[in-house]
């Protein structure tokens, strides 16, 4: 049997490629062939935990690096069961494993079900309420691969979805000071936005013919200019977030880099070009990071 075409966007290489074909039908599947899917899900995690004063937390934060692996990787098994037929008309999703019948529905329903024990697992480290709040976004996860047909904003939906690990962060730590937790998450919902735009881009043409809706289609020529906003209301957010915990210039500053970070890719994005696009939205890793470095700042001395 030859190797299947693989999806643009797929980083096809260590463990992944030295599978045999059936194992690595199921590991890209569950997109473990792109970490930086998980890579943005854990990183609100950590933003939660952080800004909540748990910088000494790092058996926390890695069962939850574990459980975004687990997590986004049964995220995408659902949303491939329930997407197979739009994806076979998409050139950049055509090939994967269910669309293409190189799994089958049934094949991919008992993947998901090993992903969520694994999710399970982590879920059981947490305290109640942090329990509580992690199976709230189930709803929200179950209902976003039908947004696409509904709304010209399924990004905003996974926005909510994507960074719910910030609230669990939090309150995993404390139970307080919600009005902190509330901009924090709504800025991370922001983020979200502007790099799901970005990376919505590459996929304007087919979702266009094929009728999937999206913000980089309703938003036009004015894409540079939206995911900018988004950024910017991100950045405000957050700075209310870190002045609500810390009022005091430094806290802000602390967020310099973050901002930079996202103004370089506003300023650098060619709309036109699917690859630039793809690359801009894979930085958003290392704005991850730089954020998480900000919240420990701010954490670590304004616990009150």
């Amino acid at each position: 049997m030859s190797e299947p075409s693989l999806v643009p966007d797929s980083q096809h290489r260590g463990l992944v490629s030295l599978l045999p074909q059936p194992l690595r039908d199921y590991a890209m599947l569950a997109r473990f062939d792109r970490p930086i899917g998980w890579w943005l899900l854990f990183w609100p995690c950590v933003w939660g935990v952080m800004l909540a004063g748990g910088e000494s937390e790092w058996g926390l934060i890695a069962w939850l690096l574990a459980g975004a692996i687990a997590m986004r990787g049964a995220g995408c098994v659902y949303n491939d069961i329930v997407d197979a037929d739009l994806d076979r008309r998409v050139a950049r999703t055509a090939q994967r494993p269910v669309a293409s019948g190189r799994v089958s529905r049934t094949g991919a329903a008992a993947w998901l079900g090993v992903l969520c024990l694994v999710g399970l697992v982590v879920l059981v480290q947490l305290r109640w309420q942090a329990q509580l709040v992690a199976l709230g976004s189930l709803a929200l996860v179950a209902a976003y691969p039908f947004m696409k047909r509904i709304t010209w904003w399924p990004q905003a939906w996974l926005g909510m979805v994507f960074t719910w690990g910030a609230l669990v962060g939090w309150v995993q730590i404390r139970g307080d000071r919600l009005e902190v937790l509330a901009a924090l998450y709504a800025g991370a919902i922001a983020w979200c936005v502007g790099y799901d735009t970005i990376y919505a881009l590459q996929d304007r043409e087919d979702d266009a013919l094929v009728g999937i809706r999206s913000s980089a289609l309703r938003l036009g020529g004015h894409v540079r200019g939206g995911v900018a906003a988004f950024y910017a209301l991100a950045v405000a957010f957050w700075a209310l977030a870190f002045w609500s915990l810390r009022p005091d210039w430094v806290a802000l500053a602390a967020l310099a880099p973050v901002a930079l970070h996202m103004g370089f890719q506003v300023v650098t994005l060619d709309p036109a070009d699917g690859e630039n696009a793809l690359a801009r939205f894979r930085s958003n890793r290392d704005a991850g990071l730089v954020m998480a470095l900000a919240c420990w700042v701010v954490g670590n001395a304004g616990v009150v």
